[in-house]
């Protein structure tokens, strides 16, 4: 478990830039040690933002993008294209301007897709099409994703890891269906904390005062059940992206405030 660093961004705009920048750097980094690079994508505000902020980068070009792999965190249930799917989005913001392999694009499935509105057989084939991409040299069965980012809720959830929930909870298998999620849609998939855990670098995003909350609870030694933001960490390292209205609430001895 590595202990949580903190960066504060004076905005949610100068953050999106900033992460988008380190994430440049983070991707030519493994693939110049590795040959390619592993990177698990999230959504909402935070996460498009900064895929909005990558995709108007000059240094995105650096990136040689056919030997990146992208996955996601967690997804809506929803019927392909829908404009409330994680890579619908994701694909707007950036992944349709950037010459991917899309055989490399790891997207969760739809509702309307193979699995039909089964769940829990969509999560089960994201676990295995994970299994399948781990080497000998990961961590379990998994691969041991070089970035993982998540935003953080104003309840403190990540991915679609929500306070309470079973999928919480659960401590074996990677991907889990969800059920009665908090906001909507109330179906979804979601890696599971295990699966955050085996990330070299973890990334939590939060902007705006609504998460100020959220991450002062987090970051307080708060227990995982409760705030599931908690319980996200990296191998090597756990980063906090915040903007100053999110870190509005952090506790001194973390934030001190300025003058």
């Amino acid at each position: 478990m590595s202990a949580p660093q903190l960066v504060v961004h004076h905005d949610k705009e100068l953050m999106a830039q900033a992460t988008a920048a380190r994430l440049i750097t983070k991707i030519l980094d493994a693939q110049a040690s590795r040959g390619s690079a592993s990177v698990v994508l999230t959504g909402g505000r935070n996460g498009n933002g900064l895929l909005a902020a990558l995709a108007t980068s000059p240094a995105r070009d650096a990136i040689d993008w056919s030997r990146l792999d992208l996955w996601w965190g967690d997804e809506r249930f929803l019927p392909e294209g829908d404009p409330e799917r994680n890579i619908t989005q994701a694909r707007e913001a950036l992944l349709d301007s950037v010459p991917l392999d899309p055989k490399r694009v790891h997207a969760m499935a739809a509702s309307d897709g193979e699995y039909g509105n089964d769940v829990e057989a969509a999560a089960d084939a994201y676990a295995a099409e994970l299994a399948a991409a781990a080497g000998p040299e990961d961590h379990g069965p998994v691969p041991t994703f070089d970035v993982l980012m998540l935003g953080v809720g104003p309840d403190t959830h990540v991915a679609s890891l929500f306070p309470e929930l079973p999928a919480v909870r659960e401590t074996e298998r990677t991907v889990v269906g969800v059920h009665g999620a908090p906001k909507p849609p109330p179906v979804r998939i979601s890696l599971t904390l295990p699966a955050i855990r085996a990330a070299r670098e973890v990334w939590l995003l939060a902007a705006g005062a609504d998460k100020a909350g959220a991450a002062a609870i987090a970051l307080s030694g708060a227990g995982e059940i409760q705030a599931p933001a908690a319980g996200a960490y990296g191998r090597s390292r756990t980063l906090w992206l915040l903007d100053s209205a999110a870190a509005s609430q952090l506790p001194p001895q973390l934030y001190p405030p300025t003058a």
